[in-house]
């Protein structure tokens, strides 16, 4: 990370997040047009398929999708949901981990995070657990895994199918298996937020060979013309049940130039990770803050770096200090069991007292690939300030 101290006006607003550029998105955009194919599964898509397979160590398959929750869709499908089956997660994430299931007439069944990871926690699985459970859908939060060990062996005793969340998780390791290549499904993001970005996009990672041939079809459209495009049949014909899950070739190349860059922009984001985890050590020793945890069989991506805050009346007397520096950091999730759509849809597997208390004193903060060292210490700065200020520290758990 280069010290460009002083080349960012004290002034200027710092974003949340910035999209990035890996040097050859634009030139390979523009060469999918002038190759005269703009819609999915043409070489571009094909290209960024065999990148990601290789990167994820030869899965069964790796299908591009539109987005994330397409490839969470896709598997819903792939698993055969039906009415009334339920799918363990948890309810700190995002909206798609359990609209992919809903809307197969799934029903989710929220359990508590862990006060570590704020991943899943695998010691309330098997209490959650009935005649009516298909599915675990584990979600990597930040790029740091589950307790994936614990996780796979409870399914198989139970004959489950283990899904994995891993939109935040590209580029990150559970004891040096990728993340996404351990559940019989992995789905990843390339969201303008992520670390490799493709504006909207995804992928759904086959890990079981017994599912690919099925994959391609609901990935295209419920047809068999991927079959036909590889010269196995003379005509592709409506087989099952599918939708329109490919991204455009625009986007595939644009994606293919940032997974061809993906080793070198995780790097920078571990960089900048790990210059705030230095730089805040202080402030958590002091009680103020409480820093993400790495389990030592986790390999993170850098993904997010959050912080806990003593209370959720700090956290909103933090967040408006931070806007008022031109700071924009954010928090989430709001929890999916206490939602609207949640009650609805799903129901809760116990208290979930860690979820309800953590996801009110968590704040990201700001993160992009490109970052300079003077954006970072103007950020720590602002935090070390708001805690300057007379104040009690408290205890974090």
């Amino acid at each position: 990370m280069t010290d460009r101290t002083g080349s960012f006006s004290l002034n200027r607003n710092i974003p949340f997040n910035k999209p990035y550029l890996a040097g050859r998105e634009l030139e390979y955009m523009v060469r999918a047009h002038a190759e005269g194919r703009l819609a999915g599964n043409g070489p571009f898509t094909r290209r960024a398929q065999a990148l990601l397979q290789e990167n994820l160590g030869g899965s069964a398959a790796v299908l591009l999708t539109h987005s994330g929750t397409a490839a969470l869709e896709m598997a819903a499908l792939l698993l055969d949901i039906r009415p009334g089956d339920e799918i363990i997660m948890p309810s700190f994430t995002f909206v798609s981990t359990a609209n992919a299931f809903v809307l197969r007439g799934g029903v989710p069944v929220f359990v508590d995070i862990r006060p570590d990871t704020l991943n899943m926690d695998e010691n309330l699985l098997a209490a959650a657990l009935t005649p009516m459970t298909r599915a675990l859908a584990v979600v990597h939060y930040a790029g740091v895994a589950c307790a994936m060990d614990e996780i796979l062996s409870l399914a198989g005793e139970r004959g489950l199918a283990v899904v994995e969340d891993a939109a935040q998780g590209f580029m990150a390791s559970y004891k040096g298996r990728p993340l996404g290549t351990l559940g019989s499904l992995g789905a990843l993001s390339f969201h303008e937020t992520k670390n490799i970005i493709s504006g909207e996009g995804g992928a759904l990672a086959v890990n079981d060979p017994g599912l690919t041939g099925r994959a391609e079809i609901i990935w295209e459209k419920g047809t068999d013309r991927t079959s036909f495009e590889r010269g196995e049949i003379d005509k592709y014909t409506w087989q099952d049940i599918g939708s329109s899950y490919l991204p455009s070739e625009i986007t595939a190349a644009f994606l293919l130039a940032q997974l061809e860059a993906a080793e070198a922009i995780t790097a920078g984001r571990l960089e900048y990770w790990h210059y705030y985890h230095d730089h805040l050590a202080e402030l958590e020793r002091r009680g103020f803050l409480r820093r993400p945890v790495i389990p030592p069989d986790c390999q993170s991506n850098g993904h997010i770096y959050h912080v806990l805050v003593n209370s959720p009346e700090e956290r909103r007397e933090l967040l408006d200090f931070l806007r008022g520096r031109q700071i924009h950091a954010v928090f989430h999730y709001v929890p999916l069991h206490s939602s609207p759509a949640g009650q609805r849809y799903g129901r809760a597997s116990g208290e979930l007292k860690v979820t309800d208390d953590l996801w009110a004193r968590l704040i990201r903060l700001p993160l992009w690939n490109g970052l300079d060292v003077d954006i970072l210490d103007r950020v720590i700065g602002a935090l070390e300030d708001f805690y300057a200020r007379p104040a009690k520290a408290k205890g974090l758990t």
